[in-house]
């Protein structure tokens, strides 16, 4: 039997992502979960980043808002513009731009992860640096093993608190959340073995 990833049904996956209220209803199309920009605030103290940032599935600019507030110029894309300053880009399918000067920070659509780390990994000049915040568990997968076996991230740090994503940027709506997330970081052109930290 082919050993595939398990998905799971549309009710474990999204009390697994910490939506609180999906337990009836499918997943909604283009539907996106917002992170807190404290997430943000605390990568930044951890590593360094070009002057330059490209937020590819910005949802409503609130890791944006904050990565320009901590001094950053960012490029704010996504395939559904939800609000003022959101260039309409479906980032997987883009084929007009060979190559970004800078460096890629974002919480992408869980289900396209994989395409995600190799589009950006693709568009990122030698040494640019991507930044993906996503689960702990995407530590684990086989299709997620061969990406990190050939592109390791140069350091992961696993938040030691909790924090927050919402369905649509609804905080308001998160008593809590039982899902622990980690910033992966690459370095473009890194094969060394990736590195483990903690944070928060």
């Amino acid at each position: 039997m082919e050993n595939k990833d398990w998905k799971g049904n549309t009710q474990a996956v999204m009390k697994n992502i910490g939506a609180n209220n999906h337990c009836e209803h499918e997943y909604e199309k283009y539907a996106y979960y917002a992170t807190e920009p404290k997430a943000v605030k605390l990568l930044f103290e951890l590593e360094q980043f070009n002057d330059n940032i490209w937020e590819c599935a910005c949802g409503e600019l609130h890791l944006s808002k904050e990565m320009q507030r901590l001094g950053k110029t960012v490029r704010s894309s996504d395939i559904v513009v939800r609000c003022d300053g959101v260039e309409e880009l479906d980032f997987l399918s883009i084929e007009n731009i060979n190559e970004w000067d800078g460096d890629i920070i974002t919480n992408p659509p869980y289900i396209y992860v994989s395409k995600f780390i190799l589009k950006a990994l693709s568009l990122l000049k030698q040494g640019g640096k991507l930044a993906l915040l996503l689960p702990t568990r995407y530590l684990e997968g086989k299709e997620r093993k061969q990406i990190f076996k050939n592109f390791p991230p140069k350091i992961v740090y696993v938040s030691s608190g909790r924090l927050k994503c919402a369905m649509n940027g609804n905080f308001d709506k998160i008593m809590g959340n039982a899902v622990s997330y980690a910033w992966f970081v690459w370095e473009k052109g890194n094969k060394n073995d990736t590195i483990l930290r903690w944070f928060n």
